[in-house]
């Protein structure tokens, strides 16, 4: 409804005051007439006000069911709770905690001391536990009061960003004990020779342990820049075409050489291609053969084999008939610096990082890493890479061009 229209009796004084100052002052009184209507018509005007906005008209309430649809699909797990009783759990919750959640009392589902406290804090807040849902998790959890004893919960997982960070430090602390040790022998033994205490015979043999030491250092160097560029590539899918037959025999031989060539075996099926960077294949192919005829027995044959599968994927076997490695160690072996016998790792100049980056090579190349072995039996490492449609470029078997041979 329209308000009635205030009449700005002020205005109009001022301004027949004004009109009558403006006729005394020499203006013919009709002039002063029109100028003083002029004056209330303005301020008439002036007086009136807008019409006040209609009502909003509200077509529903909002319920606890239309809450519970919007935050059904969050990734996020959320929990509405009323007096501490949970009435509303989305999928990601119910993931978590499980479909008995609904109904029960928060503190009871959420378990840990520190989510209690917060629960029973009459304002809001945040804090992190541990071992919300599993033994080694980390969660944030989040509570928001709404009105009178309703509150969200909000549960964000903070496991991944914690293990990176693990993951980082104990890199760094690893690569770090890993310079050290061929750093202290040089450095040890150069102050030796520079006391000059040493005879011919000594002398010789304390320059041979610092040139092993200092390829080993090199080796150590290379793999790490090979694995930093592999990890930083590994979201870039290959498109070149690459034939694969022909890669795995050089690579093969290349990683043999002429001292271990006999001990090598090669049966490639013709003609198999698949899309790929072709220098990381070779050293995906280098690093295997190099363990196996590295930890394999060394009266003992190694076997690579590229073949077809019915999954229309290239497989790659290396296969040596070693010592085995104990089961326990089987799902570390991808790890960085990782050795099932350190002192023989060393020992053989192996840095610990072949399969770690055979890993990511694999991973980059979509495809897949598999090992088995048995104690007294030896090992047999396999990598499957999807086979592409187009033809495979013209085979060779002519040298490498870049001969690196990666160690593990």
């Amino acid at each position: 409804m329209r308000q009635e229209r205030p009449i700005p009796w002020p205005g109009f004084v001022l301004a027949l005051v004004g009109t009558l100052l403006v006729v005394i002052g020499g203006v013919t009184p009709w002039l002063g007439g029109a100028l003083l209507l002029l004056w209330l018509g303005s301020l008439w005007l002036a007086s009136d006000r807008p019409p006040p906005p209609p009502p909003r008209q509200v077509s529903g309430t909002f319920s606890r069911e239309k809450l519970g649809e919007m935050i059904e699909h969050s990734g996020t797990p959320l929990m509405m709770t009323d007096r501490n009783r949970v009435i509303i759990a989305n999928e990601a919750a119910r993931d978590v905690f499980g479909a008995h959640i609904l109904g029960q009392d928060v503190r009871v589902a959420l378990r840990q001391p520190e989510a209690i406290a917060l629960i029973d804090r009459d304002e809001g807040g945040t804090t992190s536990v541990r071992g919300l849902a599993r033994r080694r998790d980390i969660w944030r959890i989040s509570r928001h009061p709404m009105d009178g004893e309703i509150a969200m919960i909000e549960l964000i997982n903070r496991t991944a960003e914690a293990d990176i960070s693990r993951a980082h430090t104990d890199f760094v602390a690893n690569a770090s004990h890993e310079l050290r040790t061929p750093l202290a022998s040089i450095i040890g033994y150069v102050e030796t020779l520079a006391d000059g205490g040493a005879d011919k015979a000594t002398t010789t043999r304390f320059y041979d342990t610092i040139l092993r030491e200092a390829r080993r250092l090199q080796h150590l160097v290379e793999d790490l820049m090979s694995l930093s560029r592999v990890e930083a590539e590994k979201h870039d899918q290959p498109a070149a075409l690459i034939a694969f037959s022909a890669l795995v025999e050089r690579a093969a031989r290349d990683a043999a050489g002429p001292d271990r060539a006999e001990r090598l075996t090669l049966k490639c099926a013709p003609n198999i291609a698949i899309k790929g960077e072709q220098h990381q294949l070779e050293q995906l192919v280098r690093n295997l053969v190099d363990n196996a005829l590295k930890y394999g027995a060394m009266d003992e044959i190694v076997q690579v084999t590229l073949d077809r599968t019915p999954n229309h994927e290239a497989r790659l076997t290396v296969t040596d008939r070693g010592e085995g490695i104990a089961a326990e160690h089987l799902p570390h072996l991808t790890r960085r610096f990782y050795r099932t016998d350190p002192s023989r790792s060393r020992a053989s100049g192996g840095t610990g990082l072949g399969l770690a980056i055979v890993k990511h090579i694999v991973e980059r190349h979509r495809g897949r890493l598999d090992i088995a072995s048995k104690v007294g039996q030896g090992t047999t490492v396999t990598v499957r890479i999807p086979l592409t449609e187009e033809a495979p470029p013209l085979e060779h078997t002519g040298p490498l061009e870049d001969r690196q041979t990666k160690t593990s």
